[in-house]
């Protein structure tokens, strides 16, 4: 578990990271350089879930490398299946971090989520309906490595 205070915000206490695939983690079909070890190390004090529809048809390869599992989704639909995958983990103990439009449920509903806008770029929908905005998934995982960025960010 990771339990980050923020004052004059809340309380979090996280169990569960679940990430989108390709734009987020991933950049046509290939892991982001430096994700693969924070999320090695992240795994020590959450359970991470990588969804994905599969869209460059590398999850099976790249999850053969990886110490936490990808859930695949069917095409169409994803908003309400990322959704699922957040409130079958527990919405209350989880952090998302997305991009697009398939993302912002899972986002907004996630105790905390953050928004990578990456070499894709981000959906303004995501940017709004999320908790933090950083300009890529490196600085997002690094915010729950480094939770003192997160207060910085979040205190009020």
């Amino acid at each position: 578990m990771l339990e980050i205070i923020v004052p004059g915000r809340k309380t979090y206490r996280l169990r569960n990271l679940v990430l989108d695939l390709n734009g987020t983690v991933a950049l046509d079909g290939e892991m982001v350089v430096g994700v693969e070890e924070r999320l090695r190390r992240l795994s020590a004090c959450l359970n991470i879930t990588v969804v994905t529809a599969d869209t460059h048809g590398t999850a099976g390869r790249l999850g053969e490398s990886l110490a936490f599992s990808i859930r695949g989704i069917s095409g169409g639909g994803e908003s309400a299946q990322k959704l699922s995958v957040v409130q079958d983990a527990g919405w209350e103990e989880t952090v998302s971090i997305g991009n697009g439009c398939n993302d912002v449920l899972m986002l907004k509903e996630s105790a905390l989520g953050i928004c990578v806008i990456g070499a894709e770029g981000a959906a303004p929908e995501a940017v709004t309906g999320s908790d933090v905005v950083v300009r890529d998934i490196n600085d997002a995982l690094d915010l729950l490595l480094f939770p003192d960025r997160l207060v910085a960010t979040l205190r009020r």
